[in-house]
């Protein structure tokens, strides 16, 4: 039988538990109320018993008897209750008394369980003024509970918990934290969010480290509000060797936002010198569509950052940017800075403050077809040094460079293309460019003055994709690919400094290139051919490989290539480069460049992993001895980061890089970390094994311990223990 009910009476049920937040929901509109039976005695009571369920909105109720006196304005629920309201809020009771407005109830024996992780027993909850929740001799855990009589892991208990729902914090009463129902801390009164809240302030996790340089040290970390739009977590470290404090700041804005983070630091490592470093990143946007973005990055001294473990960056770079991206244009204005923390760079001589405006225009001219685009860029490398000469300071083994060198270059670049596709499959193409480039240098004694150039380029190639489609559904495809070109001009060796294009990379993006240098002060100049071949799989089931080989030869050899470049002499290296990915979560690519000897100049390679139980990230990087690029040997490096599910609540972690020209690691760590519904345990051990006149070896010991449940929610249900039977 169906029948129509206050209501009111199950609004109040609903606010007895629901979380501020949660009672904006719908609870308005009729209510449906379905029970064995539903009678009215006399002339104001209402009677519903006999598996009782209630609806309305997202609420549901079920109950053995629900009755309404009239009379005396009082709405009594005789259990056993469950009250449901979406995901937010499930409640257990044995029996419920509501008062006249709905604002005051009393629950025996309740268990209340909020956004499905934790959870607040007690045998009799009163609900004040509408508002909080009181709970008498109560026990909170976000714990696995099971009726095998065992204590949860952890849990709180207090003489009286009181639930502020319009604050969203639970507040405890002469509170005792139990592990396993051993008492470990007796806390007089304590304040915790409750899991429907995303931020309040108050003290963090805390985390405990042995470092071999700073000493034991803990840090503590306290996150303050400052609004609905700003917050800010100071965290102090202190350790035997160190006083530390650690800070983030974050605030968000109607068109943007940023966030702050640095340390200061006093420590006997430097004793009587500040240490600090400070990064900062941020974006705005702006009208026509411009976006302004800037990312800061620098610390007092060179090794601040991997003493601390903050970072193991040995270049700083920053810079400020306002930027527009359009269908058809792209529009730049950036300052740049660098800060180096290599012991065998001088912050002085090298280019540290960097300007740059660049436009890009495309357009589609009727006349000739294709695509044209037209491209203005200036830019400007200062150092810091004014001395016009070569010092005495140590210089790169590729040989001496003028201290106090400034550069400036504009350039303007006009770009033309177009494709054709013929009947048999064939596509082909060409490619025109008209580039002038102006170069000043000041503040060196050899070059200074101001140079020029124009350099006009053209190109033919042509594609001939071929596809096979077996019984199996397998695609292959076959892509052989040819270009032959010119470009024009005067190079400018003799008279402009290599600045921008000491490091020239030759891949399969760049194989049929016009100019295969990254900046303007060095181009290609004479007649060059490009040919390769690509071949791609593709299988149904789900997995993917990709080949690719690459060859560039030139007319005359340009000097500025360096050897392991690849592209030095009349014919470069063989370019090899391939791909595969699985749909088992295998992924691995890796290219190289091989010289016509059998020796291998340059080679990188990456491999991926992932599934249900492992996450493997390795890659490796081989440069051969290549004095022009300031390697006087060879540099070979491994790279390994990964995670690995021992068990349902266990998982080992790994990293480790390893030098193998030197034969020796660089830096490793190893880890281990428990994690169930109600808890997370992490301890860390790493070591970072790298020797530079500021900067010597560490190892680190870290540990962690987070209670879940209080709004640290983990949508990951896989660790979440089960009951037995």
């Amino acid at each position: 039988m169906k029948a129509a009910l206050r209501t009111l009476s199950l609004a109040a049920l609903v606010g007895i538990t629901a979380p501020a937040s949660a009672q904006t929901g719908d609870t308005g509109g009729n209510m449906v109320l379905v029970a064995d039976t539903v009678y009215v005695t006399g002339a104001d009571r209402l009677v519903a018993q006999g598996r009782v369920e209630a609806l309305q909105g997202d609420v549901r109720i079920r109950a053995s008897k629900i009755e309404y006196d009239g009379g005396r304005n009082k709405v009594t629920v005789t259990g056993p209750i469950y009250i449901e309201q979406g995901e937010i809020v499930r409640v257990l009771a044995d029996y419920a008394e509501l008062d006249t407005g709905f604002q005051n109830a009393l629950l025996k024996s309740a268990r209340v369980v909020l956004d499905q992780q934790l959870q607040m027993a007690t045998t009799q909850m009163s609900r004040v003024e509408g508002r909080y929740n009181v709970l008498h001799k109560a026990k909170v855990s976000s714990c696995r509970v099971c009726e095998d009589g065992e204590a949860p892991l952890w849990q709180i208990r207090a003489q009286r918990i009181v639930h502020d729902q319009e604050e969203r914090q639970i507040y405890f009463d002469n509170a005792q934290f139990r592990v396993l129902d051993v008492p470990i801390f007796y806390f007089p009164q304590l304040r915790l969010p409750d899991p429907t809240l995303k931020r309040a302030s108050g003290f963090l996790i805390p985390e405990f480290h042995q470092n071999s340089k700073l000493g034991f040290g803990i840090k503590v970390p306290y996150f303050l509000t400052l609004g609905p739009h700003r917050d800010l977590t100071l965290t102090p470290y202190l350790g035997k060797n160190t006083k530390t404090l650690e800070y983030r700041y974050r605030q968000a804005f109607r068109n943007g936002g940023i966030e702050i983070n640095g340390a200061f630091s006093d420590d006997s490592i430097h004793p009587n010198q500040p240490r600090y470093f400070l990064f900062a990143d941020g974006y705005f946007t702006l009208p026509n569509d411009y976006r302004l973005s800037f990312d800061v990055k620098y610390a007092s001294d060179d090794a601040y950052l991997l003493d601390y473990d903050y970072s193991d960056y040995d270049r700083l770079n920053s810079n400020v940017t306002v930027e527009r991206t359009r269908r058809d244009e792209y529009t730049r204005y950036a300052v740049l800075h660098v800060q180096s923390l290599r012991a065998s760079e001088d912050n002085n001589t090298i280019p540290t403050i960097m300007a740059v405006a660049e436009t890009e225009r495309r357009f589609f001219p009727e006349a000739l077809g294709g695509e044209a685009r037209l491209n203005l860029e200036f830019r400007s490398h200062q150092r810091q040094s004014t001395l016009p000469i070569d010092g005495p300071d140590t210089d790169p083994i590729s040989g001496p460079i003028v201290d106090g060198r400034d550069v400036q270059r504009a350039t303007a670049s006009l770009w033309w293309r177009r494709n054709w596709t013929h009947s048999s499959g064939l596509r082909t193409g060409m490619t025109g460019e008209l580039v002038f480039d102006g170069i000043k240098t000041s503040q060196d004694t050899a070059l200074e003055g101001t140079e020029s150039q124009l350099t006009p380029s053209f190109a033919a190639h042509m594609r001939y994709p071929m596809a096979r489609v077996s019984a199996n559904g397998v695609t292959q495809v076959l892509e052989p690919v040819a270009q032959i070109g010119w470009s024009g001009g005067d190079p400018l060796i003799a008279t402009v400094a290599n600045d921008e294009s000491t490091r020239v990379e030759f891949d399969e993006g760049n194989l049929l290139s016009l100019s295969r240098f990254p900046a303007g002060d060095r181009r290609e100049r004479g007649a060059t051919a490009a040919v390769g071949v690509n071949w791609s799989r593709f299988d149904p089931e789900g997995w993917q490989a990709h080949f690719s080989l690459g060859q560039v030869y030139h007319r005359t050899a340009h000097p500025d290539f360096t050897q392991s470049s690849g592209l030095s002499g009349t014919r470069s290296n063989l370019l090899v480069a391939g791909q595969l990915t699985t749909q088992d979560g295998l992924s691995l690519m890796a290219r190289g460049l091989f010289d016509w000897s059998g020796g291998l100049s340059k080679a990188s390679a990456r491999l991926g992993w992932s599934n249900r139980k492992l996450w493997l990230d390795a890659s490796v990087i081989w440069l051969e001895t290549d004095v022009a690029e300031n390697r006087a040997s060879r540099l070979s490096e491994w790279v390994l980061d990964s995670r690995y599910r021992l068990h349902r609540n266990w998982t080992a972690l790994a990293d480790w890089r390893y030098d193998v020209a030197s034969s020796q690691s660089a830096a490793a760590g190893i880890g281990l970390e428990y994690r169930n519904e109600c808890v997370k345990i992490g301890l860390s051990i790493s070591r970072n094994f790298t020797t530079s006149a500021t900067v010597q070896p560490s190892t680190d010991i870290g540990l962690t311990v987070a209670l879940l449940g209080f709004s640290a929610r983990s949508a990951d249900k896989s660790y979440n223990r089960t009951c037995r039977n």
